[in-house]
């Protein structure tokens, strides 16, 4: 595998892309989302598979997202997402929401290479209503009156996250964090960040295999060191909780976020 650094990582990615990026207990990138809003990208199109917190709360406030598809954006117990929020009451973004169900079968959907996935469960709902893709129409298979719910596949441009280790084969293991696969495969690129490089062929290990995702669907991996800090990487250190709460209370205004991402934040050594 070519070394690869993180700016290097980051410039694959365009304005305007669509990018998947993962919940934050499941290897959000977080160095590669502090590079990107450095470079100051723009117009994305941010789609959390199902849901963020951090991660996309930086990204909007910096300015770096013009869409936001989600069944939610939470910072979890530490509160609500203050620039989300903010964003969402301005209308300086534009919101597609969701539930989990429906954004991980239409991500299946792009996974398996299928226009659509039908589903039940939304039928009724409000978010039918708002979301004009997502289609009602009688089950074709069915001689009785059978509505069904046929949800758009999602094939993002790209999907971005960190996971614990990669090898020099090019192969990345996630853990157990199966939506990083399934992103990976939906994808028509994908970009990780790890924290190690390991020798030896992960695919070859019948440990860790299941839970590898083989080279052919990554594009680059670079290494990075607590990448997921200040959020937790599974397996390989907790979330570090005064740094989040750090975080939540500068980025209350739009001033203290600014005030915020100009400062030299690093992991803490009790984090790791």
């Amino acid at each position: 595998m070519d070394d690869c650094t993180i700016d290097s990582l980051i410039a694959e990615i365009p304005d305007g892309a669509t990018v998947a990026i993962p919940p934050s207990r499941s290897g959000a990138a977080m160095a590669a989302t502090r590079a990107l809003i450095a470079r100051g990208i723009s117009d994305l199109h941010l789609i959390a598979v199902p849901t963020s917190g951090v991660q996309a709360d930086m990204l909007i406030g910096a300015g770096c997202v013009a869409v936001m598809e989600s069944a939610g954006v939470t910072l979890d117990e530490y509160g609500q997402a203050p620039r989300f929020v903010a964003a969402v009451k301005a209308g300086s973004i534009k919101l597609k929401d969701s539930t989990c169900p429906a954004i991980i079968s239409a991500i299946q959907a792009g996974e398996k290479g299928i226009p659509f996935m039908p589903v039940r469960g939304l039928i009724g709902s409000d978010i039918v209503t708002h979301r004009e893709e997502y289609l009602i129409i009688q089950n074709p298979v069915s001689a009785q009156k059978d509505p069904i719910l046929v949800l758009p596949a999602i094939s993002p441009d790209y999907a971005l996250f960190h996971a614990p280790c990669g090898d020099r084969h090019g192969n990345v293991w996630i853990g157990k964090a199966r939506e990083l696969m399934t992103m990976a495969h939906a994808a028509r690129h994908c970009l990780v960040t790890v924290e190690k490089i390991v020798d030896g062929d992960l695919m070859q290990d019948d440990l860790r295999a299941p839970a590898t995702i083989p080279e052919i669907y990554l594009s680059k991996v670079a290494v990075a060191k607590h990448g997921a800090w200040p959020l937790e990487l599974p397996t390989c250190y907790s979330a570090d909780g005064p740094a989040v709460q750090t975080y939540v209370r500068a980025a209350q205004t739009a001033e203290g976020f600014t005030s915020y991402m100009a400062g030299q934040h690093q992991p803490r050594t009790a984090a790791q």
